[in-house]
C-alpha cells in the first residue's frame, strides 16, 4: 500500500491530507491557520514565509500521528500546492529579507506601468510572454523591491514563489516548475522560458536570481535528514514539483484532460480548464498558464470572493444556515440591489484601485437579506465576467466542477448555475489543491521508478469523483434575469474606474 501527502498552503491556512492509492481514499486530512500582517498601507498583502513552514510542519506532523507509525512508513510521496504569485525574496544565506508580497497585493501598479512601458505597451507585453503584466503577478514586485527598498533588493540572490519556498523547507533545493513559474509574468509560457526581456525591463540581475525551471512531472527532491526524522517519514520520501493552487486544483478535480471547468470560490475566485495547447488572451483578461501536469491552464481569476460574503455575514451577525436561509428568502436579482464586489480592487477586469459599490439601495432593499443575496450574486457575477471571455476564445463549459467555501453551500450553487447558465456540481472530496499535490506525488514517484506510461488522468480516475447529490440545473428564468444583471454590473465597473482612482488618490490624501 503506497501512500501519499498533499499540501494546500493558501492565504488563510494549509491543508493536509493523506491518499491511499490503493483503496483510492483519502485516510488522514488536517488543517492550521495563518494570517495577513496587519496594519499594512491599503492596497499592501504581506505574510511571513515563516508562519507558512510553521504551519506545515504542523498539519504533516497531524496527518502522521492520524495514520500511525505503521503507515507512515508507507508514505512515497508528498505534493505541495501553494497560493500563487506570491514573491519570496532570499539573500545568498538563503534567507528570507522581508515578508512575503501576496497575489492580493494591488500596491504595484506604478511598476506594471514601467514594465509594460519598456517592453512597448500591453499588446507587446502579451506578444512577448502570453500575458499582461498585472499587479497580482510576481514580476512587479520584483522592481517594487527595487524601487521602494533598495538596501534589501541589493541583498536578494534568490527568487522563490510560496509553494517553492515550501519545497526549499522540505528538500533544501532551489527550483521551480512550469505551472506556478508562468503565474510570475516572467516567463514566455509559449516557450516555457524566462523572457529575457521582462527580466531587462526590471534588472538585469533579476537572472540570475531565477531557479531553473522544471518539468511539472519531475521531482524537488527527496526529503532532508532532518526533516524525514522530525516527521516520522523515511528519507527516501519524493517531493514532487508541485504547483500553484488553480494548477493542483486541477489536478484535484480532475481538470487533466480538455472539456472539464474548474472554478473555485475561495477568498479568491478562479475559473480554468484543461489545454493541449497555450490559450492567449488579445485582450490579457484571461491568464495564460501553463498546467502543473504537463498542458497549458487558461485561467481567470477575481480577488474578492469568500472575503465579501464572510463580511457581510460577519456585519449582521449570521452563521451560515442564517444568510443562506435569509439570501433564500429574497427573489434573485435582490430587487435590484447590486453590489461591485471590488473590496480588494480587482484582477478581472484589472481595476487595482477598484472599491466596493452599493447600486439600487431603497427602503424596500436596505435590509441584511438584500444585502447578502447582493454579495453572493455579485462576486458570482463577477466571476462570470471571465468564464464569458473564457467562452470567447473557444473554452466553453457544458458544466462545472466547483469547489471551496462557496461550493460546500446549495442556496450559493443554484445560484452559480442561474448565473452561468449550466450545471455545477461540487466534489466528493473537496481539499481539491492537497489531493492535486497527492496525485501529482504519486504520479512523479510512478515515473521515477519507470512506470513511463503511467497517466496523471488514470491515477485519478476513481480518486477524483463529483458528488451528484450536490448537482444543480440552471433555471431558464433565472438564466435570463441574471444575463440582464450581468450588463448593468459591467457597465457600472466601466464607468466607475476613473472615478476609482481618483477616490483611491482621495483616501491616500494625495
Amino acid at each position: 500500500m503506497s501512500l501519499f501527502i498533499g499540501i494546500d498552503s493558501g492565504t488563510q491556512s494549509t491543508k493536509a491530507v493523506v491518499l491511499d492509492l490503493e483503496s483510492r481514499t483519502v485516510i488522514a486530512e488536517a488543517r492550521a491557520p495563518h494570517g495577513l500582517i496587519e496594519g499594512l498601507p491599503v492596497g499592501h498583502m504581506e505574510q511571513h514565509p515563516s508562519d507558512w513552514t510553521r504551519a506545515l510542519d504542523s498539519v504533516i506532523h497531524e496527518v502522521v500521528a492520524k495514520i500511525g507509525p505503521a503507515k507512515a512508513e508507507r508514505v512515497r510521496g508528498i505534493g505541495v500546492s501553494g497560493q500563487q504569485h506570491g514573491f519570496v525574496p532570499l539573500d545568498e544565506d538563503r534567507k528570507v529579507i522581508r515578508p512575503a508580497k501576496l497575489w492580493c497585493d494591488t500596491s504595484t501598479a506604478a511598476e506594471c506601468e514601467i514594465i509594460t512601458r519598456k517592453l512597448g505597451g500591453p499588446k507587446a507585453a502579451i506578444r512577448k510572454t502570453g500575458n499582461l503584466i498585472l499587479p497580482g503577478f510576481t514580476a512587479p514586485k520584483i522592481l517594487w523591491l527595487k524601487r521602494k527598498e533598495p538596501a534589501n533588493f541589493r541583498r536578494l540572490r534568490h527568487i522563490l514563489l510560496p509553494h517553492d519556498y515550501l519545497n526549499f523547507h522540505l528538500t533544501g533545493n532551489l527550483c521551480m516548475e512550469y505551472g506556478d513559474a508562468s503565474g510570475t509574468a516572467l516567463m514566455d509560457v509559449r516557450r516555457r522560458r524566462w523572457s529575457s526581456e521582462v527580466i531587462a525591463a526590471i534588472d538585469k540581475r533579476v537572472a540570475s536570481c531565477l531557479p531553473s525551471l522544471s518539468a511539472s512531472d519531475q521531482a524537488a527532491g527527496t526529503l532532508l535528514p532532518e526533516q524525514a526524522h522530525a516527521y516520522g517519514l523515511s528519507r527516501d520520501v519524493v517531493v514532487s514539483a508541485g504547483g500553484g493552487d488553480n494548477m493542483m486544483g486541477a489536478i484535484g478535480t480532475g481538470n487533466v484532460t480538455p472539456g472539464v471547468v474548474t472554478a473555485s470560490f475561495g477568498t479568491s475566485g478562479t475559473i480554468y480548464a484543461y489545454s493541449q495547447q497555450p490559450v492567449i488572451d488579445p485582450l490579457g483578461e484571461i491568464a495564460a498558464f501553463c498546467s502543473s501536469s504537463g498542458g497549458w491552464l487558461p485561467l481567470l481569476c477575481t480577488m474578492n470572493v469568500t472575503t465579501v460574503t464572510e463580511q457581510v455575514r460577519a456585519l449582521f451577525g449570521q452563521d451560515h444556515a442564517a444568510m443562506a436561509k435569509a439570501i433564500a428568502g429574497v427573489a434573485p436579482g435582490a430587487d435590484g440591489l447590486l453590489l461591485l464586489p471590488y473590496l480588494a480592487g480587482e484582477r478581472t477586469p484589472n481595476v487595482p484601485a477598484g472599491s466596493g459599490v452599493l447600486f439600487g439601495l431603497t427602503p424596500k432593499t436596505f435590509t441584511p437579506a438584500h444585502f447578502a443575496r447582493a454579495a453572493m450574486e455579485g462576486v458570482t457575477l463577477g466571476m462570470n465576467y471571465g468564464l464569458r471571455r473564457l467562452a470567447s476564445l473557444g473554452v466553453k463549459a457544458k458544466e462545472i466542477r466547483v469547489t471551496g467555501g462557496g461550493a460546500k453551500s446549495p442556496v450559493w450553487r443554484q445560484l452559480m448555475a442561474d448565473i452561468f447558465g449550466v450545471p455545477v456540481v461540487a466534489m466528493v472530496e473537496d481539499e481539491g489543491a492537497a489531493l492535486g499535490g497527492a496525485l501529482q506525488a504519486a504520479w512523479c514517484v510512478a515515473l521515477s521508478e519507470g512506470r513511463k506510461n503511467t497517466r496523471l488522468a488514470d491515477l485519478a480516475k476513481g480518486v477524483v469523483t463529483v458528488d451528484n447529490a450536490t448537482r444543480c440545473t440552471p433555471d431558464k428564468a433565472n438564466v435570463a434575469r441574471y444575463r440582464r444583471l450581468q450588463v448593468i454590473q459591467d457597465s457600472l465597473s466601466e464607468n466607475l474606474r476613473d472615478l476609482f482612482v481618483a477616490q483611491r488618490e482621495f483616501a491616500l490624501g494625495k
